[in-house]
């Protein structure tokens, strides 16, 4: 573990790219509806029943991560919240991705999970937050 010197974050390679710009969760969270918030914590607490995670604020979304970072709340809308899971595989047989999308240049396959209510985090999409926290611990 590489630890920055100027914003004291964890990361598994020395030197790791980042920004250190000091971002907190409340920047994010502030002004959102009381139902995207109620989305997002029920989120974390939900992969809080996986396993230990770490969420971060970055300059432009949420990460959330044990050794390595392994999804992202990459919107937090009027009544919703995105998230992206990142899998070497195309996971298509499914009823819970709006979309998935290859990262260009890599074989990374990121897939697109919104999230309207609390129940929308079901069985199905609780199998691939596993799959992903696996991948990142």
């Amino acid at each position: 573990m590489w630890i920055c010197p100027v914003c004291n974050r964890e990361f598994t390679s020395i030197n790791q790219i980042h920004s250190c710009r000091e971002r907190n969760l409340s920047d994010f969270l502030k002004g959102k509806p009381a139902h995207t918030v109620e989305l997002f914590d029920h989120l974390v607490t939900e992969y809080l029943q996986i396993a230990p995670i770490k969420v971060y604020a970055t300059k432009s979304m949420i990460a959330v991560g044990a050794r390595v970072n392994f999804a992202y709340i990459t919107q937090l809308g009027k009544n919703f919240i995105d998230v992206v899971f990142p899998f070497k595989e195309v996971y298509d047989d499914n009823l819970c991705f709006t979309k998935i999308k290859t990262v260009p240049g890599t074989n990374d396959h990121n897939h697109h999970f919104r999230m309207y209510f609390k129940d929308d985090l079901n069985d199905e999409i609780r199998k691939y937050m596993k799959m992903a926290y696996e991948k990142g611990k």
